[in-house]
């Protein structure tokens, strides 16, 4: 079940970026044409449910976090759009990807030649790449507007937060924030190409705003390499043996 009071916190910030409905709905109704089968609870439960999952967003810090993630042996991995392509330069396997394919088209399409399910978002600003679907395997779909057809909401807003929602939906017992920074310096690897800056970083704030309420709704244990409120902060270093914790 989707967080309780998200609808409400999603109405507020669909007014504060100018975003209609109308518009998440033509993309939802076309991605939802596209997708070729519905999401599947049981494969998301045996990935996430009760496991410690690591929910992995491109901010700067990630560089330094790849050779702790690869060290972190039977974590879940749960991996925010450009974060990916960071994932496979380093030969670190994600069990999970979320986007709305404004990433690094490339790696996405790597990821979409293997059995890693790939959960693609459909928005108002993303229609005109929601075609890409048809060259992807393992595909199913989230919307941010009611729910429909082929199409899950699970909560959330920007790629990362989304991820964080998700290990929510299917009951992780820890869930850990690396790369997740929310600063105003942008990640290399959080977008192929920063057309807006200052929508980015309004985006990123409002990412921030979204992981901190969530935190006070949360059932898993909460964790993040940088401080968060209502989060545990943790070393890098640590990652390594976040399960004795």
């Amino acid at each position: 079940m989707t967080i309780h009071g998200w609808k409400t916190k999603f109405n507020e910030i669909r007014k504060e970026f100018g975003y209609t409905e109308t518009e998440d709905l033509v993309s939802a109704k076309k991605l939802n044409l596209l997708l070729k089968r519905k999401n599947s609870k049981k494969e998301f439960e045996n990935i996430i449910k009760g496991k410690t999952v690591f929910v992995i967003g491109a901010g700067p810090s990630l560089s330094k976090s790849l050779k702790h993630i690869r060290k972190s042996k039977n974590i879940t991995k749960i991996v925010a759009d450009g974060a990916v392509r960071a994932l496979l330069e380093k030969n670190i396997r994600p069990d999970i990807l979320v986007t709305d394919l404004d990433g690094d088209i490339e790696s996405i399409k790597k990821i979409g030649k293997t059995k890693i399910p790939i959960i693609v978002h459909a928005h108002g600003d993303n229609s005109n790449r929601l075609e890409i679907v048809k060259k992807l395997s393992n595909v199913t779909g989230t919307t941010q507007t009611r729910e429909f057809g082929k199409l899950k909401n699970y909560g959330g807003f920007t790629d990362g937060d989304r991820c964080v929602f998700l290990a929510e939906y299917f009951n992780a017992s820890k869930i850990v924030l690396i790369g997740m920074d929310f600063g105003r310096k942008i990640g290399k690897y959080s977008k192929h190409r920063v057309i807006n800056r200052k929508t980015k970083l309004k985006k990123l704030k409002s990412g921030k705003m979204i992981i901190e309420w969530f935190a006070t709704k949360s059932k898993a244990d909460l964790y993040s390499t940088k401080r968060m409120k209502g989060y545990k902060t943790i070393r890098l270093i640590d990652l390594e043996c976040i399960e004795n914790f």
